[in-house]
């Protein structure tokens, strides 16, 4: 029997295999661009707001081709590589003048959501003059935040789709594969959070987070036709409270007991000296080796065979005494409580 075909989740059969053929056919002039979108037509493939899924298609196709189950016509162009070639973002003078100050006394406070809007690049600038990790590319779904006190920008929060492969997060809220499926698109993770160094106000990341939180659903559905339940950063039973410049959130894990983190891989986020159960962001590097396999196919395959390896093993159950507090992810139309 041969083996069972599937992208993204999406079965393949040998009677879809003949429709692309068929497509590729009728349409000998198209090039392999045009193809994916005739075929997202002909299928209704696409997202949530409506936009095709032209580039999931294309790897799909790509993939058969390399299997030799369907044939392609001839590269025509190869266009430039965004995420390889991407340059800085230029960098922008500001008031930097220290703004150290309660809560109540900075005032009212304005969160703007840039992205797709010309402050965009006034985020991207500053998270790479500011932040320790810089700004990269995300991958997927996204949205970016700028908050402004007194007329000033003075702090930015990013959040993008969760990981799709996190055990410890899967085990935590007793995800099955089915579950994590179906349910997955509807988690957001909090990817980056800058407070402006010169900028010392108590309580302001905690303040941040949670309206953040409050409104974060209602913009993603806005931009990409449906919401998020839940958000994800780290994971605390206290209020989270922001590192001291040049730290990481380990110093932050003092006060509590072994919490759920979800960071990026940098040593400063993990404190030796206290137990946490850790999930490195491993699936966001994951996605940018496919947005680069055409380009290095060789390595590419490896690296993803090997997080294939490691993906199944995390998806693996664990007894149920080793499973935190029951969580669940609400079905779509329905609040969280």
């Amino acid at each position: 029997m041969p083996k069972p075909i599937s992208h993204r989740h999406r079965p393949i059969t040998e009677d879809d295999r003949v429709f692309i053929r068929r497509l590729i056919a009728e349409h000998p002039g198209l090039s392999r661009r045009s193809l994916s979108a005739k075929l997202c037509e002909e299928w209704n493939w696409v997202q949530p707001n409506g936009s095709l899924r032209d580039m999931v298609c294309r790897g799909m196709m790509l993939m058969l081709h390399r299997e030799g189950l369907i044939e392609l016509p001839a590269v025509r162009f190869v266009p430039r590589n965004p995420i390889v070639e991407r340059s800085a973002p230029s960098l922008v003078d500001m008031d930097q003048t220290a703004l150290h100050t309660s809560l109540a006394a900075l005032g009212a406070l304005e969160i703007r959501q840039v992205r797709r809007t010309p402050e965009e690049a006034l985020f991207n600038s500053l998270l790479q003059q500011h932040h320790y990790l810089g700004c990269t590319q995300p991958v997927g779904e996204r949205l970016k935040y700028v908050v402004y006190a007194r007329a000033r920008p003075i702090a930015w929060l990013a959040w993008s789709p969760a990981p799709r492969h996190l055990g410890s997060r899967n085990r935590f809220i007793r995800w099955g594969r089915k579950a994590r499926l179906a349910n997955i698109r509807l988690l957001a993770h909090n990817t980056r959070f800058l407070i402006l160094p010169w900028v010392r106000v108590p309580h302001l990341a905690s303040h941040l987070l949670g309206r953040g939180a409050r409104r974060l659903s209602a913009d993603w559905q806005l931009l990409y036709g449906h919401p998020t339940y839940q958000g994800g950063a780290v994971l605390h039973r206290t209020r989270p409270r922001r590192a001291a410049p040049g730290q990481g959130a380990g110093p932050s894990l003092a006060r509590v007991g072994p919490p759920m983190q979800m960071c990026d891989a940098v040593a400063a986020n993990i404190a030796p000296e206290f137990a946490t159960v850790v999930g490195n962001c491993l699936p966001h590097g994951r996605r940018s080796v496919v947005e680069t396999l055409e380009h290095f196919p060789e390595a590419g395959r490896h690296v993803i065979e090997v997080l294939a390896k490691v993906c199944e093993r995390d998806g693996a159950e664990l007894p149920a005494q080793t499973l935190g507090r029951t969580r669940s992810v609400p079905a779509p139309g329905r609040r969280a409580s």
